[in-house]
């Protein structure tokens, strides 16, 4: 939870550096294309998290040399897929821009921030593919430290980039790259140094197609998961940018500040996938379920908490962001935050369906969620933000929400009664 709430801190600390000190139209230019970084970056962690899976369930089985041979087949995998999307979107980052409507006085910047963060992908893949697995195999807290250590870099190298050498907005997208790539380094040492068991021997190096096969069937589906609700929320930014950059300027801090606090949701979710594969390889449907409902407990106390905070300290929060007399952009910010924690709760429970269902192995289940999702963000921005504007951006994520969980609610009683008849234990 923690190690997720920093990676959020990467792009929050950027907007917060870029905003205060080379103003808001850099901090629209930085949040204009939030949305396709989601759809981009949200497909890479959700391949990472399915590779991870299959390890997991391996791990629980106690079947050593199948996690040898999952985990190398995975590296090998996520080298290919990441070189692949980092050379597609930098070619293609003009004509995305465009296609967002993104406004021409900050076109420029966004184009430099943007092309940046593809060019980083692969390191940021490789971090979130390192993490994983590094949790499959029930370390936590190593990738915890680790970024940790580059969260210190990126702040240090946000400050200098920018403020030193006024680099501008390309200066925060630098800094995170280099951040991203010292994190992916040092989880990949210490994984080959601490657990000698997971090196794969020279004979468990061979191209396992059928092994191959199971690691794309469990990752591109989650990933595309992902990618699917981003394209909602392509539509809805699409429409807001239209609005003007003050605006584009408020969606931005809203979405990094979300983002922030959406954080430990996730992380719990992230948690039940790995926890429910290892059980599910243990043979234990009991703890599957059992985790499941504490979860949703955690789930409601802290939606509570989020809420809470963010009704009495949203514009305070978004001060960190533009300087005081931004009046208009705090303002739009904290109707945002106020209106979209107010349904954590429904946030919630989708992460704990969506990823005990992953867990489990339904990775297609938890891909049509990601489409009812899709398509209420859709409709919100087709239909809504023209007829109320900002407001209907605001209910953008709720009714995504809502749409998902109509969808995951009888997906993961069906999940259950299959374990049940798959003869999992009780």
């Amino acid at each position: 939870m923690l190690g997720n709430i920093l990676q959020q801190t990467y792009s929050l600390i950027d907007a917060a550096i870029v905003g205060k000190m080379l103003g808001v139209n850099a901090l629209a230019a930085v949040g204009a294309s939030v949305s396709i970084v989601f759809l981009i970056l949200g497909f890479c962690q959700g391949c990472c998290c399915g590779f991870a899976i299959p390890v997991a369930q391996k791990l629980g089985a106690r079947d050593m040399p199948a996690v040898r041979r999952t985990l190398w087949a995975a590296l090998k995998i996520s080298l290919y897929i990441s070189i692949i999307i980092c050379v597609v979107t930098s070619l293609l980052c003009d004509e995305i821009l465009a296609m967002m409507k993104t406004p021409e006085n900050i076109f420029r910047d966004s184009y430099i921030y943007l092309l940046i963060t593809f060019i980083s992908i692969p390191f940021t893949f490789f971090y979130n593919l390192f993490s994983y697995l590094l949790r499959a195999l029930g370390d936590s807290r190593t990738p915890f430290y680790f970024l940790l250590l580059a969260t210190v870099i990126n702040i240090v190298l946000d400050v200098f980039f920018i403020g030193a050498l006024g680099t501008g907005v390309g200066g925060a997208a630098v800094a995170t790259l280099i951040a991203q790539a010292v994190s992916a380094l040092f989880c990949y040492m210490y994984m080959r140094k601490h657990y000698p068991e997971a090196n794969p021997l020279p004979e468990e190096k061979r191209m396992d197609w059928r092994l191959v096969s199971t690691l794309l069937w469990l990752g591109i589906p989650i990933g595309l998961q992902f990618s699917i609700t981003a394209i909602g929320s392509i539509v809805l930014q699409t429409a807001n940018n239209v609005l003007g950059s003050v605006y584009v300027a408020s969606f931005a801090a809203a979405a990094r500040i979300k983002m922030f606090f959406f954080s430990p949701l996730e992380s719990l979710g992230m948690a039940l996938a790995t926890f429910a594969g290892q059980n599910y390889g243990a043979l234990r449907r009991d703890r599957i379920s059992g985790g499941s409902k504490i979860s949703i407990g955690i789930v409601m106390v802290y939606s509570v908490l989020a809420f809470t905070i963010i009704y009495f300290g949203a514009e305070s929060v978004a001060r960190l962001f533009v300087s005081a007399d931004e009046t208009d952009v705090i303002a739009y910010t904290a109707k945002f935050l106020i209106i979209t924690t107010a349904f954590f709760p429904l946030l919630g429970l989708l992460c704990v369906l969506r990823y005990t269902i992953q867990g489990c192995g339904f990775t297609a289940l938890a891909m049509m969620a990601g489409l009812f999702e899709m398509v209420a963000r859709t409709l919100v921005g087709v239909v809504g933000v023209p007829q109320w504007g900002y407001t209907a951006v605001c209910f953008g994520d709720p009714m995504a929400w809502i749409a998902a969980n109509i969808f995951l609610v009888p997906a993961y009683l069906y999940v259950y009664s299959r374990l049940a008849k798959a003869g999992i234990k009780k």
